[in-house]
C-alpha cells in the first residue's frame, strides 16, 4: 500500500473516531458530525426497536388505572443548583433530596438534572408530539433508581431511569417563574460554560402537582446518544405557560460545541414499534391542538349545513 494510500484510510479513520453527534440543525455536509438519521452508526442503541421520543396518538392511548397520582418530594423546597452548556443543551444538576415515587412507577426514583429541548424563535421544539402536533418548548427532568449511584450505572436496567415530560405552550404574559432558567441559561453561553443558581424551586416552574393527574406512560430511551433503552416517560397533560418573548430568549442564549446557535434541539419522533402507550384518566382528557381545531371545523361545517 502507497503512503498516500495509508495516509487517506488514517485520515479518514481519524475522522469517523472523532465525529460527534448532533441535531439537524447544526449538520452540513461539510462536517464530521452525526445527524439523528445517522447517530445509530456512532451508538448502535439509537437503532434499537424502542425509542424516544414518540408522537402520542391520543385516540389510541389506552387508559390504566393502576397510573395514579405521583408522589413529589423536594419539589417544594429551594436548592443551590449548577447550569453547565454541555454543548448540545444545558443541564441543571438536581439534588437526590428531589424524588418521586408512586403513579405506577416500579420504584422511587432520584432526581439528577433537569433540561429543556426548543426549536427556533418560539417555533416548534418538543421532542415529543401530541396528535402529530409539536410544542415550543418541552422539559425533561431526570430521575434514576434511588439504589443506583450515577446515569450511567441506571442505563443498565431496563426501568432505570425515570423522566418526567412537560410541554410549554405559548401564553400572552411573561412567566415570572420562568424567568430563574431565562437567566441561568444567559450565564453559559459556550459549550462547557457553568454557573450557579441560588434558590430554584422545581415547584415554581411546572404546574401544581395537584394538577399532574393526566399524563401518558410509555417504555422508551434516552433522546440522545447513548440512546439506552431504560427509561420509563411520563409526558403530563397539564402544559408550562411561557411567553413568546422568553421562548425567542431561549433559543437565542446558547451556542452549540461547533459555534453555531443552540437551536431546533429535538430528535424526529421515532417508531412505536408495537408499544402500548397508557394514560392515566385522571381528570379531563386535554385533545391535542389539531383534534380541537378539527372539532371546530367539524362544527363550524355543521352550522353552515344546516342554513
Amino acid at each position: 500500500m502507497t503512503f498516500s494510500l495509508h495516509l487517506s484510510v488514517l485520515l479518514w479513520s481519524l475522522s469517523f473516531s472523532t465525529a460527534q453527534w448532533c441535531y439537524q440543525g447544526q449538520y452540513s455536509c461539510n462536517e464530521t458530525c452525526r445527524a439523528p438519521s445517522d447517530w445509530f452508526t456512532l451508538f448502535p442503541k439509537c437503532g434499537g426497536d424502542r425509542q424516544s421520543p414518540i408522537n402520542i396518538v391520543t385516540s389510541k392511548v389506552q387508559r390504566d388505572s393502576a397510573l395514579t397520582a405521583l408522589s413529589f418530594q423536594g419539589y417544594h423546597d429551594t436548592h443551590n443548583v449548577t447550569v453547565e452548556n454541555m454543548g448540545h443543551s444545558a443541564h441543571f444538576a438536581l439534588p437526590p433530596s428531589v424524588r418521586i415515587s408512586g403513579g405506577g412507577l416500579p420504584d422511587t426514583y432520584k432526581a439528577v438534572q433537569f433540561h429543556l429541548h426548543w426549536g427556533t424563535d418560539a417555533g416548534p421544539g418538543s421532542e415529543h408530539t401530541l396528535d402529530g402536533e409539536r410544542f415550543p418548548m418541552e422539559l425533561h427532568i431526570v430521575h434514576i433508581k434511588e439504589r443506583y449511584g450515577s446515569l450511567e450505572e441506571a442505563e443498565n436496567d431496563t426501568s432505570g431511569i425515570a423522566l418526567l415530560a412537560f410541554f410549554f405552550e405559548e401564553s400572552a404574559e411573561d412567566n415570572v417563574y420562568f424567568n430563574v432558567v431565562e437567566t441561568a441559561l444567559e450565564s453559559v453561553r459556550y459549550n462547557g460554560n457553568s454557573s450557579s443558581v441560588a434558590k430554584l424551586r422545581l415547584s415554581d416552574i411546572i404546574p401544581a402537582t395537584q394538577e399532574l393527574h393526566g399524563y401518558y406512560r410509555y417504555a422508551g430511551s434516552m433522546t440522545t446518544p447513548g440512546c439506552d433503552q431504560a427509561v420509563v416517560w411520563t409526558v403530563f397533560q397539564r402544559t408550562i405557560p411561557v411567553s413568546r418573548k422568553q421562548l425567542v430568549s431561549v433559543s437565542r442564549e446558547l451556542v452549540f460545541w461547533t459555534g453555531k446557535p443552540m437551536a431546533d434541539i429535538f430528535r424526529p419522533t421515532q417508531r412505536l414499534n408495537g408499544r402500548s402507550v397508557l394514560w392515566s384518566g385522571a381528570g379531563p382528557f386535554l385533545p391535542s391542538p389539531l383534534a380541537l381545531w378539527l372539532c371546530a371545523l367539524a362544527v363550524s361545517g355543521g352550522h353552515w349545513n344546516r342554513h
